[in-house]
């Protein structure tokens, strides 16, 4: 596999800063003020400036990424906003002066994070020395769903092709791999450790949340889920053989639900039985809440595609395994019609905070 990406620039980002580097981002910047986001480094920390840092663009890739470097000096922050998507959103100068400052900038590939795809023309234009690692490079992607609006067809890593990749756990695998290698040629004196760590996470995690996956699909007599949520899911469809059919058909999060998406839920929830329907944790409750009253389903209850985290979960250290196994996985138990809620929930309190949840 080749490295291009890794490669670094002749540029310093103390040069890059004092030459107007970050000025040169300030492009990228929207002009809200950026909440708090997962994994930061706090003001002020002079014991670790001399440390090498790697900052992510996505949520998921800074989670591997804090496993993968765990037991080195490398650390990793997480540049997306608690309570925010991973993408369709603009951050603020502080985001883009910390990626110039950063030694890496592990991001998910072209076309899905446009504010990370200017910061990376930025860095490569500037000359500046932050590596880039790619986390998706090397990684086959699937066509888009059929049910996609074609407005939204040039989304992805390349036309027709649907960037969320990271929901089938083999796959992530390799992103895992990527930000290893990325991180060895970074901190090459700590290279065996990356490596290291991203075979155990592999063995340990991975390969479990897959096995576990599988087993609840394979339990289920429905081959299909319906999502109150945006087209995001397709990839545990593919992994596993199920349908995952999202009411949003648009790749944005925010994506309108028409009248005619809910005229079709409303069918596939009555040809199929469905009691219990999924929806986005960061995404509108409306369209469920429509759905819970004009058709068969008695609740919704929450998915995510990894692509952001709510401030109790930052608070619990929350990462892509305990998001699977608290969120994802007592869901998919549920709407699949394997277990009740009362059956598949952790806990009481997951039962009521989670049934026909509330915006956050």
């Amino acid at each position: 596999m080749t490295r291009t990406d890794h490669d670094r620039r002749g540029m310093t980002r103390r040069d890059a800063l004092s030459a107007g580097g970050a000025a040169a981002l300030v492009g990228l910047a929207g002009c809200s003020a950026l909440p708090s986001a997962p994994g930061e480094a706090k003001a002020g920390d002079d014991d670790r400036s001399d440390e090498p840092v790697a900052v992510a663009s996505f949520f998921s890739f800074f989670d591997f990424g804090r496993e993968i470097a765990d037991g080195t000096p490398l650390t990793v922050e997480n540049l997306v906003p608690t309570g925010l998507h991973g993408h369709g959103w603009e951050p603020n100068t502080s985001i883009t002066q910390r990626i110039i400052e950063a030694d890496a900038f592990v991001h998910v590939g072209q076309d899905f994070q446009p504010w990370a795809d200017r910061a990376i023309q930025t860095i490569t234009g500037d000359d500046v020395d932050t590596a880039l690692i790619n986390a998706r490079s090397g990684i086959d992607l699937v066509d888009l769903a059929a049910s996609l609006d074609r407005e939204e067809e040039g989304v992805g890593a390349q036309r027709g092709k649907d960037p969320h990749f990271w929901l089938d756990p083999r796959r992530a695998q390799s992103a895992v791999d990527n930000i290893a290698e990325g991180f060895a040629e970074v901190v090459p004196e700590h290279a065996d450790t990356f490596r290291e760590n991203a075979e155990t996470y592999t063995a340990t995690v991975l390969d479990r949340i897959d096995a576990d996956y599988e087993a609840i699909f394979d339990r289920a007599d429905r081959d299909i889920v319906q999502l109150a949520a945006h087209n995001a899911f397709q990839y545990i469809g593919v992994r596993y053989g199920v349908r995952m059919r999202p009411l949003v058909t648009s790749l944005a999060a925010s994506g309108t639900v028409k009248p005619t998406d809910i005229r079709e839920a409303s069918t596939v929830i009555r040809e199929n039985d469905i009691e219990y329907i999924a929806n986005g944790v960061f995404e509108s409750q409306k369209p469920a809440q429509q759905l819970v009253r004009e058709t068969g389903v008695e609740a919704y209850f929450p998915v995510t595609p990894y692509a952001g985290v709510r401030e109790e979960w930052v608070e619990q250290n929350w990462g892509y395994e305990e998001i699977a196994y608290n969120i994802n996985m007592p869901t998919l138990e549920i709407v699949l019609g394997n277990e009740t809620p009362e059956e598949a929930a952790p806990s009481t309190d997951w039962l009521d905070q989670w049934r026909n949840f509330k915006p956050i």
